[in-house]
């Protein structure tokens, strides 16, 4: 047993720290279960290889794996762009109308597809009505993250925490979740969530980003860029870009050329400079003195705002935010390392990350997931790195190219996958039977369709509809998540055989001395927000609902209502920025800092907690029925 708290301890303190990726330490911690089991070195937490392994066959991450690929095609076919096209039309320059749109949309188009890629979506669309609206984008970000956990509780496939939950559930309670199990009091959520947001928590959002889309300015880059002029003596003639400016001594970028009345922007690694070139520069003051003084070049001017950047040839943005999401091959990595600018022919300006910006010495950074670069490339390149899934994009596309011929395909598949879930055959079966008294009937009240089949039998039907191709399949999967349910499923297995999960219940259920049961379950809906705040959501719903199983049976409560509360708690994660990937994706585009997301997070988690805990007590009861 307390092998597995220090096996616990440590994927605690990797999830927080970050030394390793997500999806890494999940495999790290399976890894050493199965080393400290009985096929292993030692018989400490008793898990076998087959059980360690048993998370990539577990039901719940197959599930979340073909939701991945519904949702993919669902994003394919361009409707929730059009979706957000329509908000944008209704919003206008009104801050009230831009809330209510942006709730209005991401919660309910949350419930049916996974909320992560919705936000994903989303970003760039609701960035754009915020600056076209005269409204900073930092009021609406952080709206549209919450929004769609909250529409994540509408349905079953609203997020993948609902799917491991329902299946941890099954397998110690033999109570999976329907596809609706939770609607009503995830409307009951949505509705008080959304009226604190228009009322409430857009007040507490500071105006991070200016309103007017000037990136120069919100990155405070005034000081970073200039014009020098390369002069007839300057040892730069002659020279291309790429070995004009030694990079490991200097750092500093060569963003564009002005050669007479000609802008040249990338790629310009291989362009000749000759005398008289007017070259814009990234690079601090130092870095600055030091090269005019060696290169013998002469200071011209300094670009102020986003317009002095933008090349007087095109009328297309060049300069645009990119967030890393999860799964991104950048992450890990550095730009460096990562030979970005290579492959993109871009530049980066600066990036933010966990709340601060950075300027200098970027080249070297390990980038993570959120982070939110700010890069100066050709339409085109921004054209290739918003059609990649290893980016965000946050500014959408002019003419994005999707298949909005196959949205009744895709819309039918997805009613199928959920209808054929949410059909009660049992009693039509009974019913019909007993009206024709025809016995063949009694044989479609046994008939139950899982999640799991439907799903698989939606992926199929959206490759057979060309609503998604086959090579298209395994870009649509986030890996990283995946990898994360088959490694963390069996912390949670271990959990359990050993008794840690009985001790830990035993503990909590001690509390029922001096709290009534109501009490019992806020404070298990308290835990879960408050873990889920430091680590993965998915790997919370592992660790605490057998807890909240063992506790419940300790102190005679219905340990239903205790799964609804940890579920709850850990799909709608408010207090900080990396508890929930929704967030992470907002956190550099709205500019906001740690302490933003607490700010708003903390009063709506603790009015949703006492909201949620009457809503289960009222729907499923406290004791056992």
């Amino acid at each position: 047993m307390l092998v597995v708290f220090g096996i616990i301890f440590v994927a605690l303190f990797l999830f927080v720290t970050e030394l390793l990726p997500i999806d890494v330490t999940a495999i790290f911690v399976m890894v050493l279960l199965i080393l400290l089991g009985p096929d292993g070195v030692a018989n400490f937490t008793q898990i076998t290889s087959n059980e360690g392994i048993s998370g990539f066959s577990n039901p719940a991450t197959i599930t979340v794996l073909a939701m991945l690929i519904l949702s993919s095609g669902i994003s394919q076919t361009g409707v929730v762009q059009i979706v957000g096209r329509k908000m944008a039309a209704f919003a206008g320059d009104s801050l009230d109308r831009q809330l209510l749109a942006t709730i209005g949309v991401a919660g309910p188009v949350s419930g049916f597809i996974n909320n992560t890629p919705v936000v994903a979506i989303l970003v760039p669309v609701v960035s754009d009505i915020a600056h076209k609206g005269k409204t900073s984008p930092s009021k609406l970000l952080i709206p549209l993250s919450f929004a769609s956990m909250f529409g994540g509780m509408l349905t079953l496939i609203g997020t993948s925490t609902n799917i491991l939950a329902s299946d941890v559930s099954d397998r110690l309670l033999g109570e999976p979740f329907s596809m609706f199990e939770f609607t009503q009091l995830g409307i009951v959520v949505f509705v008080v969530g959304s009226i604190y947001l228009l009322t409430i928590g857009h007040r507490l959002l500071p105006e991070r980003v200016p309103a007017e889309e000037d990136y120069i300015q919100e990155y405070e880059l005034e000081a970073y860029l200039t014009e020098v002029v390369v002069t007839e003596n300057s040892q730069m003639v002659g020279k291309t870009v790429e070995t004009a400016i030694d990079e490991l001594e200097f750092d500093a970028d060569i963003l564009q050329i002005v050669r007479g009345d000609e802008e040249f922007l990338e790629p310009i690694g291989t362009k000749e400079l000759q005398s008289g070139d007017t070259l814009r520069l990234r690079t601090d003051r130092e870095t600055l003195g030091t090269l005019v003084e060696r290169e013998t070049l002469s200071l011209s001017g300094t670009p102020e705002t986003d317009a002095d950047l933008e090349p007087d040839s095109t009328d297309e943005q060049t300069i645009v935010e990119v967030v890393i999401p999860r799964g991104s091959y950048l992450v890990g990595e550095s730009l460096a390392s990562s030979t970005f600018r290579q492959r993109y022919d871009a530049n980066v300006l600066a990036f933010r990350s966990r709340g601060g910006t950075i300027r200098e010495g970027m080249d070297r950074k390990r980038l993570r997931v959120g982070d939110t670069l700010l890069l100066q490339a050709p339409p085109d390149s921004i054209d290739r790195l918003s059609r990649n899934d290893d980016f965000i994009v946050a500014h959408e596309p002019e003419s994005p190219d999707y298949r909005t011929e196959k949205i009744p395909h895709a819309a039918a598949i997805m009613a199928g996958v959920v209808g054929l879930v949410a059909i009660p055959f049992g009693a039509i079966g009974s019913a019909l039977a007993g009206a024709t008294g025809i016995a063949a009937f009694e044989a479609l009240s046994a008939l139950s369709l899982p999640i799991l089949l439907t799903a698989l039998m939606g992926v199929v039907a959206m490759v057979v509809a060309g609503v998604i191709k086959p090579n298209e399949l395994y870009d649509a999967v986030e890996w990283d998540v995946i990898l994360l349910l088959a490694g963390i499923i069996p912390l949670g297995i271990a959990l359990e055989q050993t008794g840690g999960a009985d001790l830990l219940g035993s503990l909590v259920a001690s509390t029922a001395e001096f709290l009534p049961v109501i009490g019992v379950l806020w404070v298990f809906y308290v835990a879960t927000g408050l873990i889920t705040g430091v680590i993965s959501n998915n790997a919370s719903v592992v660790l605490m609902i057998p807890v909240a199983i063992e506790s419940a049976a300790q102190i005679g409560a219905n340990p239903f209502a205790f799964v609804m509360a940890v579920t709850f708690a850990a799909s709608t994660a408010f207090l900080t920025p990396v508890g929930y990937q929704t967030n992470l994706f907002v956190y550099g585009p709205g500019g906001y800092k740690f302490a933003d997301f607490f700010r708003v997070g903390a009063p709506l988690q603790l009015l949703l907690s006492v909201v949620t805990v009457l809503g289960i007590a009222f729907f499923w009861g406290l004791r056992p029925a």
